[in-house]
């Protein structure tokens, strides 16, 4: 009789059938402790029993206010084990953010430090909901705070077997909190099929394998970084958590822990791309993938020159379909500004605004089909309603005769496809800045003043203008090398750009720029900070 390994469904079988396969492989790595496949899966069932023994029902959320650790990833994966929903927050957040998070989806149990619990000591009484506050490493005596529950860590891993909760694999498995446009975070829905499913799409495409190492550099709480857990787990591979100060410390444990992939986010790969990389480093990274934004070309050049052996991919993703497309290295060459196309097992349409599909390099709106789509937004249908929609009954794909609607999501961004169906980033709706007539993608002009070298980090946007409609400002720093010339900038921009995209002013500021939680240059404070100071 032929022996089957069972294909994942739910979350926790990523762990729980890698574990069956291969107990002594190692997964997870954090600082100098190591957890093989066999370990990470008890600890994910003994987590899983002290949550039954707490009460926790069917669905209820658990949120994890952690730095990268492995207890964060244990009870990533042991909420879902016990049937009940996982919200990890991103460990920059502040008081009254974690607040509302807790607040905003009900939050049963805490998974919290005593150093962060102590700053929350002023914020849990108003979370209603909240009755159990699980503490690592707490000593003695536990914090009393009001009538919450305080357990230990080791006690809760203490708790006798139970029998977890029946969940199927369209059941909620988590809630990632994403930036909104009120500037309260929204909180996406994800089923255990969106994540099964985008971890087994992203590890068919970048080749995932168990003999790799990848190295989970973004927050926990950004749907890519999660994503370096997942992909990983599903073929056997191995994490390294990092919990980085500053760049040269993502490229050292590169170079100490092996590791044969990365994954960042494009003001990351800037910061990277202007250090020395070990040589030896582009003998095992085998690739690193961009995500979050368009990575500018000389940033790309540059990492290409460090690391010569290394495969380039190109993403393009949205938290509220997980992963949508995927430039294969092969292509990188011939169509650098490309994201691509649809990863596996996932569809991307370019749809005008009536629903109808788009001319080759007509602009149009990116809508994503297929198993990857979300299931919402929590608790708001009104912003739910805007982002994921009923396809058009004759979108491809879509038959007369199918009478039920499919519901995909309409990212907001606009792009077009060209002949051979390759997808090319234009710019969000809501960023798009309309000067002189004219409709500017900021991340244009933020591409052009990369290529002149004469900036570290930039952010373009618009401001009201009443003889322009709106003028493009810049916020730039300077190069890593010097100073930065503002004249000689405006010069590289009259003689790169169209007149209508020539930036109306420059403020140069030292950096690092700020970033949002998920580590993208934070183009909307920064905006607002400069309407504040020169208008006011």
């Amino acid at each position: 009789m032929r022996n089957h390994t069972p294909d994942s469904e739910l979350l926790q079988d990523l762990v729980a059938i890698s574990a069956k396969r291969a107990p002594e492989s190692p997964a997870l790595t954090y600082g100098k402790t190591t957890l093989n496949y066999g370990e990470l899966q008890e600890s994910v069932s003994r987590f899983a029993n002290g949550l039954i023994g707490l009460g926790l029902a069917r669905g209820e959320r658990l949120a994890i206010y952690l730095e990268k650790r492995c207890e964060t990833v244990i009870a990533s994966f042991g909420a879902p084990a016990a049937g009940g929903v996982f919200v990890p927050l991103n460990p920059l957040l502040k008081a009254e953010q974690v607040g509302y998070i807790l607040r905003d989806c009900n939050v049963r149990v805490l998974v919290t430090s005593p150093e962060r619990l102590a700053l929350l000591q002023d914020t849990l009484p108003a979370c209603h909901d909240l009755r159990h506050v699980v503490v690592l490493d707490a000593g003695d005596p536990l914090p009393v705070l009001g009538g919450l529950n305080i357990v230990r860590w080791s006690a809760l891993l203490d708790a006798p077997p139970a029998p977890a909760h029946r969940v199927i694999d369209t059941d909620v498995v988590g809630i990632l909190y994403t930036s909104g446009s009120t500037g309260k975070p929204k909180g996406v829905v994800l089923s255990h099929r969106n994540m099964v499913a985008g971890a087994k799409s992203v590890a068919c495409y970048l080749e995932n394998h168990a003999g790799d190492t990848l190295l989970a550099a973004l927050p926990l709480s950004f749907d890519a970084g999660f994503s370096q857990l997942t992909t990983a787990f599903h073929v056997g591979a191995r994490v390294v958590l990092l919990n980085y100060l500053l760049p040269r410390d993502v490229i050292k444990a590169i170079e100490r822990e092996q590791v044969t992939g990365l994954t960042a986010v494009p003001p990351l790969y800037i910061q990277l791309s202007q250090l020395v990389w070990p040589e030896s480093i582009t003998g095992h990274l085998r690739y690193f993938a961009s995500t979050g934004g368009r990575l500018p070309r000389q940033t790309l050049d540059a990492l290409r020159r460090h690391l010569p052996q290394s495969k380039p991919f190109l993403m393009y993703g949205l938290t509220e379909a997980f992963r949508s497309t995927y430039l294969p290295p092969a292509e990188v060459d011939k169509r650098p500004d490309s994201i691509g196309k649809a990863i596996p097992n996932a569809e991307i349409l370019v749809l005008r605004e009536d629903g109808s599909p788009c001319a080759a390099n007509e602009p149009g709106e990116l809508v994503h089909r297929g198993a990857l789509v979300g299931l919402g937004y929590w608790n708001d249908a009104e912003k739910t309603a805007e982002r994921y929609k009923p396809l058009p009954v004759h979108a491809p794909g879509r038959e007369a005769g199918l009478v039920l609607p499919e519901i995909a999501v309409f990212s907001g961004d606009t792009v077009r496809m060209d002949e051979k169906g390759f997808l090319y980033f234009i710019g969000r709706r809501d960023e798009m800045i309309k000067t002189s007539g004219y409709r500017v993608s900021p991340t244009e002009v933020e591409e052009i003043l990369y290529a002149t070298k004469l900036v570290g980090e930039c952010v373009a946007f618009g401001v009201d203008d009443d003889r322009l409609g709106q003028a493009i400002q810049v916020i730039a720093t300077p190069p890593a090398d010097g100073a930065l010339d503002v004249a000689a900038l405006l010069a590289e921009c009259r003689v790169r750009m169209p007149a209508y995209m020539v930036p109306a002013g420059i403020e140069v500021r030292s950096g690092p720029l700020p970033r949002n939680p998920n580590g993208k240059i934070d183009r909307k404070t920064l905006a607002a900070e400069w309407v504040d100071k020169n208008t006011g």
